[in-house]
């Protein structure tokens, strides 16, 4: 990560303002209102344009998100419902699809996809609280970050005790976010493991012409928005070797592109799916790094269990930033055409 502070040392920086939480920070929330009602979140502002909200009572997963002010993420009606409402069992197995919102939801950790041997669709962490341990900024830093962490728990009596301990951070002044995260098999058996990483994106950051791609190579798009045809089927494709990133390009009004690139740790988390609804009222665009691949009928792949005691560590990092055109500054959001 690159200092995002710019033109200014951080003691200039101390000297211009009366606390340094006017320019960055983290501040704890909680919702008080319909179905969102008492959901903890954690709100991080990183004084660079880059403002989103950790979900402490929902996997500590990435909820709202906007850069430069202009909305990032995918949110559906019901917002973000707190987890005593969310039945994961529900509607066959797939009440998943009724807990689905904000840039980030984890899938795991025993199993991802359709449901089957007792899985519900996409696992149970979702709709779990965590323990936070740290949610603050860290000036004193080499480089200043703003830093969530904590762990959730899976665990059912004579069954699975997985324990996923996650830690966030994002560069203070600057357009980015590493996700750090290490499952554990806490339990005296060993233990089935599978993560899928669901990241959702919604206008305007996708919108007519959006494109994902890596080294060259497009996978989705052009899209249009709306598009009334049905959902196309999963693409799932492997994440290559050499950490390629994956890029997302929105064009924008005035000619310039939203970028988002993903960079993930292959050597955990070897495919990537694409999923899109991008029907009226809908509009939604995922992409989500896994530890298995997809095969036909929404199944999965084996992945090597975890042995008790054992630990899997997985990392992905973002960067939000603008591509111009020759001649044209970067002075913010503009909406999509």
């Amino acid at each position: 990560m690159a200092t995002g502070i710019p033109d200014m040392q951080r003691g200039d920086l101390r000297s211009r303002v009366g606390s340094l939480q006017q320019f960055a920070g983290v501040r704890r929330l909680v919702l008080d209102d319909g179905p969102e009602r008492g959901v903890a979140v954690l709100e991080l502002s990183t004084g660079g344009g880059l403002d989103f909200w950790v979900m402490a009572d929902r996997g500590l997963d990435i909820g709202m998100l906007r850069w430069r002010g202009m909305p990032v993420a995918w949110q559906s009606p019901q917002g973000f419902m707190h987890p005593a409402l969310g039945h994961v069992e529900g509607d066959g197995g797939r009440g998943f699809a009724r807990m689905l919102s904000g840039f980030l939801c984890t899938c795991g950790l025993d199993g991802v996809r359709q449901p089957v041997d007792g899985r519900p669709l996409h696992g149970r962490l979702a709709m779990v609280p965590a323990r936070v341990s740290t949610a603050a900024a860290m000036w004193d830093l080499p480089v200043p970050v703003l830093r969530v962490e904590g762990e959730c728990v899976q665990y059912r009596q004579g069954g699975e005790n997985l324990r996923l301990h996650r830690v966030i951070e994002a560069v203070i002044g600057g357009s980015e976010i590493r996700l750090t995260d290490t499952v554990t098999n806490d339990g005296d058996q060993p233990q089935p493991h599978d993560l899928l990483y669901h990241f959702n994106l919604g206008y305007p950051s996708i919108g007519p012409g959006t494109t994902v791609e890596q080294a060259g190579a497009i996978w989705v798009g052009p899209i249009d928005l709306p598009d009334p045809a049905p959902p196309p089927p999963i693409l799932c494709m492997p994440a290559g070797t050499q950490r390629a990133p994956i890029v997302l390009r929105t064009p924008l009004a005035d000619g310039s592109l939203f970028c988002l690139s993903m960079t993930i740790q292959t050597e955990t988390l070897p495919w990537v799916q694409l999923w899109r609804d991008l029907r009226p009222g809908c509009g939604l665009l995922a992409i989500e790094p896994c530890s298995s691949q997809w095969l036909p009928g929404g199944l999965s792949a084996p992945v090597p269990a975890l042995a008790p005691g054992e630990s899997r560590r997985y990392g992905l990092h973002f960067v939000f930033h603008r591509e111009t055109v020759a001649g044209k500054a970067d002075h913010g959001c503009r909406m999509p055409g």
